[in-house]
């Protein structure tokens, strides 16, 4: 059987059966990988671009020298050249909906103004931000289009895209046709924890950023993590993974192939199945292991499926919505009969396709949100990339004197409270001496 089978029916301790099946970034299995990271992190640190070379030549096999790490924008622009006419449109077409997707997101600056305090927030773009495409197994032109879009949306001057080299030693053609489209001109073909490391403390050839941005593997994700603090990231955006819930009518064949979409990523990825219906339970299994046979990747998949899949019988779409917000997936797919009706009961998740004419395919290329998307549970507290990630806002305070006095005594007060005399002074001094 492709999935395992999790009945809550009876069961009322839902979140100690699905958090044992799907933890967090915190769970035990992977504190032989953070030592790794750890480890890595630590000689980028230390090293430079000896350890990224270092490591580029054990992980990806390329051997390369420090004028080699960076892709000039003819290396670029030639790569694109390669790329078919059909491709191209296709990228050109998914940045324009990403671009008016973040643009319609783009907060505006703004003022409150309480006699004579004006009080708001104004926003400027981060000054150079890091984002990170995935190699190594494929090739994927659209998270470059999903994280460069937000940033150049947003206004950020300097965006450094990191990414992997593949066996002939430079990122794949449609990586850097992306990254044209996207109009990205500092490229380093460096992969992994590495280029994290890279990107988070900076080297002689990469010159450190101040947000590190974009999915990757477990590696990636534990070292984005590691170097919080020294430099933001955007979230913890790892695996792929899909909760797809259904009622008794729903189709088994839509099911099946949503929950295989997912899966074909990475065999990291998780696929789980929340089903009223027992019998189209059944059904859905029997559809996803004849569809899966005829997959390509059918091998990763399958240890997807062992590793990370489940299917859950519910009793209702009640407890379907309270199996949903525990697990807080990235991608949730609603194929009931009313679909807005469960959105409505629902709390934490990625990116909703609602209806079941809605694959995750259309958002993970083309329809407008970008696919970066938190994972492992961190859909509970956080969200998927957005313009917002590349902005900082800027409180802003602006008191007139005759404000300044109606207010004094509130702060005085509290200051007093506090035991800070200074605060007190800073207060009485401007009282006292007159306007500046």
């Amino acid at each position: 059987m492709p999935l395992e089978v999790v009945d809550l029916r009876s069961d009322a301790a839902a979140s100690e059966v699905l958090t044992r099946h799907h933890g967090g970034w915190d769970r035990p299995d992977l504190a032989k990988a953070a030592a790794t990271v750890r480890r890595i992190l630590g000689d980028v640190r230390e090293d430079g671009d000896e350890a990224v070379l270092s490591y580029t030549a054990s992980f990806d096999g390329v051997e390369l020298d420090p004028d080699g790490l960076r892709v000039s924008v003819a290396e670029r622009d030639e790569a694109a050249s390669r790329i078919d006419e059909r491709t191209m449109k296709a990228l050109h077409a998914a940045a324009d909906a990403l671009r008016e997707y973040h643009e319609a997101q783009r907060p505006q600056d703004w003022s409150l103004d309480r006699d004579g305090a004006s009080v708001g927030q104004v926003f400027r773009p981060i000054r150079r931000v890091g984002l990170y495409a995935p190699g190594g197994r494929g090739a994927y032109p659209s998270t470059v289009l999903h994280t460069a879009v937000p940033a150049t949306v947003a206004g950020v001057p300097e965006i450094v895209l990191c990414t992997p080299p593949d066996p002939s030693g430079s990122p794949a053609d449609v990586i850097l046709a992306a990254a044209q489209v996207a109009g990205i001109t500092e490229i380093y073909r460096i992969g992994g924890a590495q280029a994290v490391g890279a990107l988070a403390y900076g080297t002689a050839t990469v010159r450190a950023v101040d947000k590190i941005c974009g999915p990757g593997n477990i590696y990636v994700t534990l070292a984005k993590r590691e170097v919080f603090g020294t430099v933001g990231i955007d979230g913890l955006f790892g695996p792929s993974e899909a909760v797809v819930v259904t009622d008794a009518q729903a189709r088994a064949s839509f099911a099946a192939a949503e929950l295989l979409t997912q899966a074909e990523h990475d065999p990291e990825a998780a696929a789980v199945l929340v089903t009223t219906s027992e019998e189209l339970l059944a059904e859905i299994l029997r559809e996803l292991w004849d569809r899966l046979r005829r997959l390509p990747r059918a091998a990763a998949i399958r240890e997807a499926l062992a590793n990370h899949g489940l299917a859950v019988l519910v009793r209702d779409l009640e407890q379907a919505a309270e199996v949903v917000d525990e697990l807080a997936p990235e991608h949730l797919c609603i194929h009931t009969s009313e679909p807005q009706a469960f959105l409505d009961r629902v709390h934490a998740a990625g990116t909703v396709l609602v209806g079941a004419d809605t694959p995750a395919t259309l958002s993970d290329y083309c329809a407008g949100p970008s696919h970066v998307l938190p994972t492992a549970r961190t859909a509970r507290f956080s969200s998927g990339l957005s313009v917002r990630d590349f902005l900082v806002a800027l409180n802003t305070v602006s008191y007139s004197r005759q404000a300044l006095f109606r207010d004094a005594s509130i702060a005085e007060t509290i200051a007093e409270t506090e035991g800070l005399q200074a605060h007190r002074e800073d207060l009485h001094v401007r009282l006292e001496e007159g306007p500046g």
